[in-house]
């Protein structure tokens, strides 16, 4: 059986209707996933729409969440038939979780926990585990035996998130200013940055104000793509590497470590050894383990 969530990792509201659909939400910075099942749990449709982080703010949030279960396709679904199951980034401001419970569009039930957890959920199937995620932003995440969570990272990308995609775009362009100044010089991984952003200190400037999460993530493929031809990329991938692996390391000694996100991926095999001798594959996606935190949230009130 499936272990049973501390409830102070919840945020949970109830209208008292009764609810026709579960939906399993996974929303971040980059986009927002949904999986729709009926009360029998059979899954009828999935959808994806656009970021869904609680850092845009509450109406933002909803709006892709909206969309995502929309675009599922299921005919005469509507919100306020809806229980969701909602992992989102942003959660852990409390002036964001506030302002999104409070700004319901009227389901008839949510419980909402971080990205982070229905990854990890979804991962080892509501059991005990790890999990590194690196995507657009970067955490690690443990469920451990009696239920609670520990959290390593997950800082947000203003100040941390290292080894993220965003963290990734952010060292590429402190690389392309450095180099417009002549402190370092102009390599191939600086050149493909100039010529996504421009190569002016006006045009970067323009950029970097601008640019959010998203943005500076968007510079993370040019790293990947100039490992073999500049040195200065394969220098910012072996400190994304090192990054991740202290992550994962300072989570926990021994439950074992699932890896999810595109930049973990990627970087995976970079991890010490002692890190690769507890990996496993994830068993579900992250919308999975959000459609069993609803699941298990009615169960549990039954």
């Amino acid at each position: 059986m499936p272990l049973v969530l501390n409830p102070s990792l919840l945020t949970s509201r109830d209208s008292g209707r009764p609810a026709r659909y579960r939906v399993g939400i996974d929303g971040g910075g980059t986009s927002t996933r949904a999986i729709v099942a009926d009360v029998e749990g059979r899954i009828l449709g999935r959808g994806e729409a656009g970021a869904s982080a609680l850092g845009q703010g509450a109406a933002q949030a909803w709006r892709p969440i909206g969309e995502a279960i929309a675009a599922a396709g299921v005919p005469g679904l509507a919100l306020k038939d809806c229980a969701l199951g909602l992992g989102l980034s942003g959660t852990g401001v409390p002036a964001q979780l506030q302002a999104f419970v409070a700004a319901n569009p009227g389901v008839a039930r949510f419980s909402l926990v971080t990205d982070g957890l229905v990854a990890l959920l979804g991962a080892h199937g509501g059991q005990p585990g790890a999990l590194l995620i690196s995507g657009t932003g970067s955490v690690a995440e443990a469920l451990l035996p009696d239920g609670s969570r520990r959290m390593v990272g997950g800082w947000g990308w203003q100040i941390g998130d290292e080894g993220s995609g965003a963290w990734l775009g952010q060292q590429a362009m402190k690389l392309a200013q450095a180099a417009y100044d002549s402190r370092v010089p102009a390599g191939p991984l600086v050149q493909a940055v100039w010529r996504q952003t421009g190569a002016t200190r006006e045009e970067m400037l323009g950029f970097c104000a601008q640019a959010g999460q998203r943005g500076y993530a968007s510079l993370a493929p040019l790293v990947f793509e100039h490992e073999e031809n500049d040195p200065a990329a394969s220098v910012l991938l072996a400190q994304a590497a090192g990054a991740l692996d202290a992550l994962a390391a300072a989570l926990h000694p021994t439950l074992p470590l699932a890896l999810a996100g595109s930049i973990a991926l990627r970087l995976g095999a970079r991890l010490s050894p002692a890190l690769q001798s507890r990996r496993v594959e994830p068993q579900g996606e992250p919308v999975i383990g959000a459609l069993w935190l609803i699941q298990q949230q009615e169960m549990n009130h039954a």
